[in-house]
C-alpha cells in the first residue's frame, strides 16, 4: 500500500471513532479479497473501502471502486460474517480522503455511505 493510502485509512479510522463507532476490524483479508474497515452501526455490518488521492487526480476516489472491486468486497464481507458466524444486513460504505498537500496532513473525508449494492 502506498503512503496516501495509509495515511487515508488512518484518518477514516480516526473520523469513525470519533463518530462513536468502534471498528471491528481493519485491513481485513481472506482468500477473496481485502475489507479496508469494518464496523458496525447499530445492526448493519458496515464495509469501508478508502480511497486517497491527491488533487491531480482525474476521477473521483469512489469512481476506482469498481464492480470488480465491489463483487470482490462482497465476496470478503460474505467470508467474514461466516467466519464470525454474523447474521445481519450488510451496507458497503466508500470513504474518500483528498489531499491538499504532498506530506498528507491536510486533507478532507467525503464520506459515502451506502455507496453501492452488489446483487
Amino acid at each position: 500500500m502506498n503512503k496516501a493510502g495509509e495515511w487515508g485509512e488512518i484518518y477514516v479510522n480516526r473520523y469513525l471513532r470519533d463518530k462513536g463507532y468502534e471498528i471491528l476490524t481493519a485491513n481485513y483479508r481472506c482468500r477473496f479479497g481485502e475489507a479496508d474497515i469494518i464496523y458496525f452501526d447499530k445492526k448493519t455490518l458496515v464495509v469501508v473501502e478508502v480511497k486517497a488521492r491527491t488533487a491531480s487526480m482525474l476521477a473521483t476516489p469512489a469512481e476506482y471502486v469498481t464492480e470488480q472491486k465491489q463483487k470482490k468486497l462482497a465476496l470478503t464481507a460474505a467470508f467474514f460474517m461466516r467466519a464470525k458466524k454474523l447474521d445481519c444486513p450488510v451496507r458497503f460504505d466508500v470513504a474518500e480522503v483528498y489531499y491538499q498537500d504532498e506530506n498528507y496532513k491536510e486533507y478532507r473525508i467525503n464520506y459515502i455511505s451506502d455507496a453501492f449494492r452488489v446483487h
